[in-house]
């Protein structure tokens, strides 16, 4: 039996019906399952041949195409939720928690009426809506603070629907709450767009693990030393004893009008299609700059990041841990960083994961770094050494700016790590 879904774009201030997606194969076999995708034809016509906020995908430009895809389109796993989000889910549909791939589709249809970036799926809107009409709760600062431990289940004690607001893929406990006009928050799906004043993202401790507590306790302050290191930061996290307030930038609120805007995972960009997928860092800057605003300027912070994430061991790099940004006005490049933490320090022991072709056992050599980044054409070697060494300076004070944010002990033991790649940059 084939099934379909009504893919749905923010654009120009309006959600719009743009393609049509059918499940060609058997529904068991998830992700794998066969499909056909195509663009709505007055959509199309309107946007033809666009690969900003307009589009699926910067790899599916807006056309006239009919595509049959051996699986799911890989920007469509980037809606599917993940992690807690999905476990939330499976329960809601009263679905066993291991269901596994079988269970793929249903959760695509019921979870992805109110994901990051600009894409929904029309069904799984209208199935999230028909749950929570009439919920109007909002909660204080304080009130989700308190129950940052159980949240989630706080709000089904009154009765609030979660799905909606849920779906945020990673192992961490999240939620989508956005602050109203009237100072309280909401479940983001629950909210209607007139009322909302600033979109965030909580993410909330777990468990009694020490070593998890310190991941969470450093991650607002690893922001601000990304912000030093002249890294693209969007505003700074705000933690509240086991509550993470972060601010979304796939959403702006300009003139009392909400703007969404495209948001699409390294691993879409890359073409993946199966989770757990790796692609080099090569592999994505070669596909990226055929659709990058600014191409040198994207692959500087691209180095820059890797920089930041080796010196300060944020190991858990995976392809669904960057993405890039997609606007109304033309626009595509990085997004401003997220879920930059310590993951050293994580219990299960996280092993870098993304890596440059050469030269990369986990701890890179830059200079062949910056000679394999140039190889898209973007710019030449000089300039982007140029640009790294522009972080020597922040580099020399990162242990003391880290103390004093209050995390220099926590971090201590990357003190060599940061000094052998400050000579590193030197040496350039």
């Amino acid at each position: 039996m084939t099934k379909e879904c009504t893919l749905q774009v923010f654009i120009d201030g309006v959600w719009r019906d743009a393609a049509a997606l059918t499940l060609m194969g058997d529904q068991l076999r998830g992700v794998k399952t066969q499909t056909f995708l195509s663009y709505e034809g007055s959509y199309a016509l309107e946007h033809f041949y666009r690969e900003d906020a307009a589009a699926l995908s910067a790899m599916h430009k807006v056309d006239l195409s009919l595509i049959n895809i051996p699986n799911w389109p890989p920007f469509l796993i980037d809606l599917l939720p993940q992690g807690y989000g999905c476990k939330e889910l499976l329960n809601q549909l009263r679905r066993d928690e291991n269901a596994g791939p079988g269970a793929d589709w249903d959760l695509l249809c019921a979870g992805a009426g109110n994901p990051i970036g600009n894409i929904r799926v029309k069904e799984a809107h209208a199935w999230v809506s028909e749950r929570t009409r009439g919920q109007g709760h909002g909660f204080t600062m304080e009130e989700v603070v308190e129950r940052a431990g159980d949240f989630n289940e706080y709000l089904a004690q009154h009765g609030l629907f979660l799905a909606g607001s849920s779906g945020v893929q990673g192992e961490w406990p999240k939620i989508l709450l956005t602050r109203a006009h009237d100072g309280l928050f909401y479940l983001d799906h629950a909210l209607p767009d007139e009322q909302a004043a600033r979109h965030y993202i909580v993410k909330f401790g777990r468990g009694e693990n020490q070593a998890l507590a310190n991941i969470l306790t450093c991650e607002a302050p690893y922001m601000q030393l990304a912000r030093k290191l002249g890294l693209r930061v969007h505003d700074d996290l705000l933690l509240r004893d086991r509550a993470l307030f972060i601010p979304r930038f796939d959403r702006e609120v300009i003139d009392g009008r909400v703007r969404r805007h495209g948001q699409e995972s390294v691993a879409s960009v890359c073409g993946l299609s199966q989770f757990g997928e790796v692609p080099s860092h090569n592999k994505f800057l070669s596909d990226f700059m055929f659709v990058a605003s600014d191409i040198a300027r994207e692959t500087i912070e691209y180095v820059k990041r890797d920089i930041a994430n080796v010196v300060l061991g944020n190991t858990d790099n995976h392809a669904r841990n960057t993405a890039i940004q997609r606007r109304d006005d033309g626009h595509i490049g990085l997004t401003p960083l997220f879920d930059f933490a310590p993951m050293f320090m994580h219990p299960d022991g996280i092993a870098r994961r993304m890596r440059w072709e050469f030269d990369d056992g986990g701890a890179p050599q830059w200079a062949s770094v910056i000679e394999q980044a140039v190889q898209t054409g973007a710019m030449d070697a000089e300039d982007l050494s140029a640009a790294v060494k522009e972080m020597i300076a922040p580099l020399g004070s990162l242990m003391d700016d880290a103390y004093a944010l209050g995390i220099g002990e926590m971090i201590e033991v990357k003190r060599m790590t940061i000094e052998n790649n400050l000579n590193q940059l030197r040496r350039l």
